[in-house]
């Protein structure tokens, strides 16, 4: 147990610190101009000077290195054991953001992280239904067909909105994309099993499966140039859980809960996520970094003052 905590909790930081390089990389190229990314000239200048940051590609290496660390942790002990360790990722995002801009956490900032960490716990520990039974696959169309229409939506509004509820918004689009994600794992990981390599690629979800591999990797980097990282990671990281539950449910033969105690629990965990979420989206200590880009200082007033007269001294010279 000791070591499926380790790893847990070491996989769970590199996927924090490849947010918060990846983060770092993509505000590096917008700046405080987060408009930019409504346009899709904007988002494409992104992704052109992100695949030349060495800081991107760092962030992209170290999580590959947090997939690898969280393999063997995997190896080591049960999904039931390793998956709710992944929740302190958002932890270590907050204390990431808050020691770049030199300043320590508010109350609110650790409180409200604690309690979405909390409600993602009780709710993968809930024993609710996974993607588990027999796909249907008019049923995954369906709810595809939803689901692209729901990330859609939350796009066009994010395009509309102030800096931090935009990366809040994209990053449950990427949480949606990343559970569509798994159901087409999961079927093109069935077709090889029963129909090898050749059946594999003569049949859509493998291709299905590129499509939202990409797609949830691209929706990633808009979530982080957005705004505040912590509401972003919360977004992804409860969102992806949410949606293969409600995905589980109507594409596979996996049961609702009925039992009262898991109820009850994916009422508490829901509530628990909703007020941490808000918490992060409204605390001080997520919106300085992007409030203080926006603003124009006095002492900045007065070095431009001071500019502006020195270069006239210089014209009057000349």
């Amino acid at each position: 147990m000791v070591a499926v905590t380790a790893l847990g909790l070491a996989a769970a930081f590199l996927f924090a610190l490849s947010a918060f390089l990846q983060q770092r990389a993509a505000r590096a190229v917008v700046g405080s101009d987060t408009a930019s990314l409504r346009d899709a000239s904007g988002v494409k200048r992104l992704f052109g000077s992100l695949v030349r940051s060495r800081t991107w590609l760092a962030g992209w290496l170290t999580n590959l290195c947090g997939v690898g660390t969280q393999a063997a942790a995997l190896k080591v002990g049960s999904v039931a054991a390793v998956q709710p360790l992944m929740a302190a990722q958002l932890l270590f995002v907050l204390s990431l953001a808050s020691g770049e801009q030199r300043r320590w956490p508010s109350g609110r900032d650790w409180l409200s992280a604690l309690a979405v960490c909390a409600g993602l716990v009780l709710l993968l520990t809930a024993e609710a239904s996974p993607l588990t039974g027999a796909p249907h696959r008019h049923r995954v169309w369906l709810a595809t067909v939803c689901t692209v229409g729901l990330i859609v939506v939350l796009r066009q509004v994010s395009r509309r909105t102030f800096p931090w509820l935009a990366g809040l918004l994209i990053g449950v689009a990427a949480g949606l994309c990343h559970a569509l994600n798994a159901v087409y794992l999961k079927l093109t990981v069935e077709d090889l099993f029963h129909g090898g390599a050749v059946a594999t690629l003569f049949d859509w979800p493998v291709y299905a499966l590129a499509v939202t591999a990409v797609s949830g990797m691209f929706l990633v980097q808009i979530a982080f140039a957005s705004g505040p990282l912590p509401p972003a990671v919360a977004a992804m990281s409860v969102t992806n859980p949410v949606a293969s539950f409600v995905l589980g449910i109507l594409a596979f033969d996996a049961p609702a809960p009925h039992d009262p105690g898991v109820l009850a629990a994916i009422g508490v965990s829901g509530v628990l996520i909703a007020v941490g979420i808000v918490g992060l989206a409204n605390a001080s200590g997520t919106q300085h970094l992007y409030r203080i880009s926006t603003e124009v200082t006095p002492l900045q007033i007065g070095h431009a003052a001071e500019a502006d007269v020195r270069r006239r001294a210089v014209l009057r010279l000349r």
